[in-house]
């Protein structure tokens, strides 16, 4: 009975870890600081090279600012419980 519950069951586990593998590939990236300061960077390209106006690098400079910001200040609170 086992058996025939296991094989029943593996695509179900396999999509399970596929979709757990890619919700920490996405946290990962997400709490990446060098990833957002390369994010940083690209932005500064894209509007000196006049792709985006200055009110879009405004706001999404902000944005990413906001993100790094989070990211230090949930760093510091993790340092601080050791």
């Amino acid at each position: 009975m086992f058996l025939i519950d296991d094989i029943l069951l593996a695509p179900l586990k396999v999509v399970l870890w596929v979709g757990r593998k890619i919700n920490e590939a996405v946290e990962r990236e997400l709490h990446d600081e060098g990833r957002i300061k390369e994010e940083l960077m690209e932005l500064q390209q894209r509007l000196e090279m006049e792709e985006i106006s200055e009110e879009e690098y405004k706001e999404e400079e902000k944005e990413l600012l906001a993100r790094l910001d989070a990211i230090r200040k949930e760093k510091e609170r993790s340092f601080s419980k050791i």
